[in-house]
């Protein structure tokens, strides 16, 4: 890298970007680099920056397309940036539940980007899975089972849906019933990698089989794709931006602050059918 710097956060994936200012418009050789940072580590973070929503959106807009998040309305002034936030009498979080974000969509995002404004003064991290190790490191049988499944995945899981209630309920939003058919294990179109492309939020059975069916083979990959050594745990601090590929990861933000208020900005970038 010529304009930027970049640490490796974890041995599963994982970097800090250092050397940009964001608030200000990005050139082109930087960004390519930070994209190649962005590719190479799943998840990129950078840290102390000071931004407005339509400076977190410019700079989202160099790496892809910005999209509404289907089930609550975006920030009245910029309707592309969406609030992400746990007030302090809220025992819920936020999609705190293990999850690639929007697998329902027949084409999921490729990736999000997320700004912390307020964080607790303890707890309140994100977990980020590698999940082209998860599928990497299963045995050839199971490969070969999976070669060819179709995931059915549905905005409607109880665990996952229980987590937006708080916000919905805030905003007077209804519950959107999204449902899409992706494979099993997707090849990102970009670096030619497979990962495993199933997640416990949204994937409640394989196409062609019932959920009793699944749910066996399912539970296996469900627990082996966040195993630890696949696993980054990220310290957010308000400044803190984080900028994570879901078409090979996993995130999972930890509820682990009641009393306390965290208040982030999530932009999403659009993406292609998984194939």
């Amino acid at each position: 890298m010529r304009h930027i710097e970049v640490i490796p956060t974890g041995d599963a994936l994982g970097a800090e970007v250092r050397g940009v200012n964001i608030a200000k418009p990005i050139a082109d050789d930087i960004a390519a680099e930070i994209r190649q940072a962005f590719l190479d580590h799943l998840v990129i973070f950078l840290h102390d920056q000071d931004i407005t929503p339509q400076q977190q959106l410019a700079f989202a807009q160099r790496f892809g397309e910005p999209m509404a998040y289907p089930q609550l309305k975006g920030l009245s002034e910029s309707p592309l940036v969406t609030p992400v936030i746990k007030l302090e009498h809220e025992r819920v979080n936020f999609g705190g539940i293990w999850h690639s974000d929007t697998a329902y969509l027949e084409h999921p995002p490729m990736a999000s980007m997320l700004y912390a404004l307020e964080t607790p003064p303890r707890g309140g991290d994100t977990l980020f899975a590698n999940q082209y190790l998860a599928y990497e490191t299963l045995s050839d049988s199971i490969k070969k089972t999976l070669h060819g499944l179709i995931g059915v995945n549905t905005s409607t899981k109880a665990e996952a849906s229980k987590t937006r209630e708080d916000r919905m309920r805030d905003s007077g939003d209804e519950l959107k019933v999204l449902v899409s058919k992706h494979p099993a294990v997707r090849t990102h179109p970009e670096t030619g990698r497979k990962s495993l492309y199933v997640n416990i939020g949204h994937t409640s059975h394989f196409e062609g089989w019932t959920e009793n069916e699944s749910r066996d083979l399912l539970t296996l990959l469900f627990n082996h794709q966040v195993q630890s050594e696949f696993v980054f745990r990220f310290h957010w601090e308000p400044g803190s931006l984080a900028f994570w590929d879901n078409r090979c990861t996993q995130h999972l933000p930890v509820n682990d602050y009641q009393g306390y208020r965290r208040v982030m900005h999530r932009v999403t970038l659009a993406g292609d059918r998984p194939r």
